[in-house]
């Protein structure tokens, strides 16, 4: 009989706590998509997608010594996939650059400053570690 009565009491609080806790916050399903879409996309047709950028940069006349590679961008605190980017420099230290972070800071409505990084991993739980003598050389960014 106490146990029955334990429960009931159990039953009750939880009921009440479900019923006057605010809402959480809806998830987009469109968004969720674009943004694994995007990794996978990159991942998938990196290849191509950079050849696209070495042909479009070449016929404006630019030109990268050494290697060019498309890789994910990352949100550095969020881990999601928010656009690639196409990193250059020589092989050995392109072949390293698995993603780029991006970092931002805003202050206030008049000044925002973001920083791209070429790193070694897409998982920024493992610790982001720079690929030094490796630059960006095109943005390709995806409203999400």
């Amino acid at each position: 009989m106490r146990s029955s009565g334990v429960l009931m009491v159990v039953t009750m609080a939880a009921l009440l706590l479900f019923a006057t806790a605010p809402p959480a916050p809806a998830i987009d399903l469109g968004d969720a998509i674009k943004v694994f879409g995007i990794g996978y996309a990159v991942r998938v047709f990196g290849s191509q997608i950079n050849s696209f950028v070495n042909t479009l940069l070449a016929q404006r006349g630019v030109e990268w010594e050494g290697t060019t590679k498309v890789v994910p961008i990352i949100s550095i605190g969020s881990g999601t996939y928010i656009g690639a980017a196409q990193v250059a420099g020589p092989p050995s230290l392109v072949d390293r650059v698995r993603a780029v972070a991006q970092g931002e800071i805003r202050f206030g409505d008049d000044f925002r400053g973001k920083a791209l990084i070429p790193v070694s991993t897409t998982n920024v739980l493992r610790g982001v570690r720079r690929i030094e003598g490796v630059g960006l050389s095109a943005l390709i960014d995806f409203r999400v």
